[in-house]
């Protein structure tokens, strides 16, 4: 019988990994440059084809595996020490400091590393100085002088419980005996749902960086991550509900914390709907709402919850309308940018081709935006303008009602229909 021809894959010879480092001090006159896992693997495979030749029942005994194999999502993350930026021939960070930053700026900065995929490593720096591991990822995002490491980073941070926890806060995890083995570090970037079990979390780990939904408060070791607060936080650093200087006291239902999503998109009908909507009135969204605010998701809440994403400066899928952790975050304490009468511009094109309805709300004696003088000159371009005088402008009046109320009557309508407010449909009608 022909002996059996194995295929074998190894690794580069110079793989870093805890593993092959462990590996290559103990086997120091090795030359195969094999990963021991492929060598293992091609060993049990051997002998389960010879038992097999010789007709017995093949059976194969898995050897433990070597140092470094992650548990589930365990991170393999050995780190650097305490360094300057770009590294030890880098300029010194000098005494502690602690830059003011904000969350919003936090989780911004995550998400560069996040959207470039900045490769894993405990030696490496990137462009910005920092080192590409846990406790670098942090102390970038953190905006810290220097690149610090998991027992040192609580220097920067004040100890909150649990149910403090806020995007841009972190979960760390120091093991003084052994550092290398399980301490890592997260930034939180907020609850995944009301349970509080999971939460998104942004992290520096093998291959690289990267933002997913983790149980609280880790894959491992869960009992042993504690929740810190950055010092240097605008607004101070106190918790909801503390008495603390600079806390971020509630306002009435405006302490509660986020839902999570779920609670919000079409089909939703809950009081955090409401809340929502009341949040975004009050920091300049109200020409949204025709109505309520009420319980019930609407186009108006997703409009008005876009536009003040885009009021923070926020693009794409980060303007989606649909609150987030960060979204929510900013409205019940009040944080980041109001939205102005020109934040959101014009409506972005509905499903049906024409710019989205923004609300009656727009339509009405005194109201002054884009919208009215982009209405205005809808209406003189389909023959309808002969009511201006001037314009037409930006401040709604009496010859854009009566310009409104002549193409309403043009479509057949009478009575209330013909009232000189354009609705949705007068407004498909007039843009299709």
């Amino acid at each position: 019988m022909a002996t059996p021809v194995f295929e074998e894959f190894d690794p580069a010879s110079d793989c870093d990994c805890p593993g092959c480092v462990h590996w290559r001090r103990a086997l120091p006159h090795s030359s195969s440059g094999r990963h021991p896992a492929a060598h293992r693997a091609v060993i049990l495979a051997a002998a389960a084809a010879t038992a097999a030749v010789a007709g017995h029942p093949a059976v194969a005994h898995a050897a433990p595996g070597h140092p470094g194999t992650p548990v589930r999502d365990e991170p393999d993350t050995p780190q650097g020490g305490k360094t300057a930026l770009h590294g030890p021939a880098g300029r010194p960070g000098g005494p502690l400091k602690t830059p003011e930053t904000t969350r919003a700026d936090i989780i911004r900065r995550a998400k560069t590393w996040v959207a470039e995929k900045v490769p894993y490593s405990m030696s490496r720096y990137w462009g910005d100085g920092y080192r590409q591991d846990c406790s670098g990822f942090v102390s970038m995002a953190w905006n810290l002088p220097g690149n610090e490491w998991t027992g040192s980073l609580d220097q920067y941070g004040v100890r909150i419980a649990k149910d403090d926890l806020q995007p841009g806060d972190i979960l760390l995890f120091h093991n003084p005996s052994n550092p290398q083995q399980g301490s890592h570090v997260v930034i939180f970037g907020g609850w995944t749902d009301y349970t509080h079990t999971s939460y998104i979390a942004y992290e520096e780990t093998r291959p690289y960086a990267r933002r997913q939904a983790t149980p609280y408060a880790y894959w491992s070791h869960s009992d042993r991550y504690l929740a810190y607060r950055y010092k240097g936080l605008a607004g101070g650093t106190a918790g909801p509900g503390s008495d603390k200087p600079g806390t971020v006291k509630p306002d009435g239902e405006a302490g509660t914390p986020y839902p999570g999503r779920a609670y919000f998109g079409p089909g939703a009908n809950n009081k955090h709907v409401a809340l929502l909507g009341r949040m975004l009135v009050e920091r300049g969204a109200g020409r949204y709402y025709t109505s309520g605010p009420g319980p019930r998701w609407s186009d108006a809440d997703r409009r008005a919850t876009q536009a003040f994403q885009q009021a923070q400066g926020w693009r794409g899928q980060d303007a989606d309308g649909l609150p987030g952790p960060l979204t929510w975050t900013l409205l019940v304490s009040g944080g980041g940018k109001d939205i102005t009468s020109g934040a959101a511009g014009p409506p972005a094109p509905s499903s049906h081709g024409v710019p989205g309805y923004p609300g009656r709300a727009v339509f009405r004696p005194g109201a002054t935006s884009a919208h009215v003088t982009q209405l205005g000159k809808q209406l003189v371009k389909k023959g309808f303008g002969k009511y201006y005088t001037s314009g037409p402008g930006p401040r709604w009046g009496e010859a854009d009602r009566r310009a409104v109320e002549a193409f309403q009557r043009a479509q057949g309508w009478r009575g209330g229909a013909a009232d000189g407010y354009p609705g949705p449909e007068t407004w498909r009608r007039l843009f299709k």
